[in-house]
């Protein structure tokens, strides 16, 4: 009996195109009423989400959010402990995604970091990334 090998999962809601799973970011007039129509523009939502929210923002939550402007700006940038108060969260509130690497870039002229976070779903086993320009 032969043995299949990288089989694809499909969630059940990604099937559904009419279906929305939640709310797209930026929020505007087209993604407040389309939404995201798959887990795994969901999964990278939440993360946004999560990267941007302050801790304390979020009402009855106040350990939710990782503070990334803030924590961006910091005089002494330390790309471990950054990655380890991401991965604190990510591991608690979003378990479904997997922290695969960090990368940072700063011009101190220019008042510009830019940050790039690789992520694999273990849904699906598929890689991804968000990046977040702040100047």
């Amino acid at each position: 009996m032969p043995l299949i090998q990288n089989n694809k999962r499909i969630n059940p809601l990604d099937i559904n195109k009419n279906a929305t799973i939640g709310t797209a970011i930026p929020l505007n007039e087209v993604n407040m009423t389309s939404g995201t129509t798959t887990i795994s523009e969901q999964l990278k939502t939440n993360l946004l989400n999560l990267l941007l929210t302050i801790p304390g923002e979020r009402i009855n939550n106040p350990n939710y959010g990782i503070g990334l402007k803030q924590q961006l700006f910091e005089n002494n940038l330390d790309k471990t402990t950054l990655l380890e108060v991401i991965n604190s969260q990510v591991s608690f509130f979003i378990p479904e995604i997997v922290i695969n690497n960090l990368e940072l870039e700063q011009n101190l002229d220019e008042y510009k970091v830019t940050m790039k976070l690789s992520y694999i779903s273990k849904l699906d086993n598929e890689e991804d990334s968000v990046q977040i320009n702040y100047r």
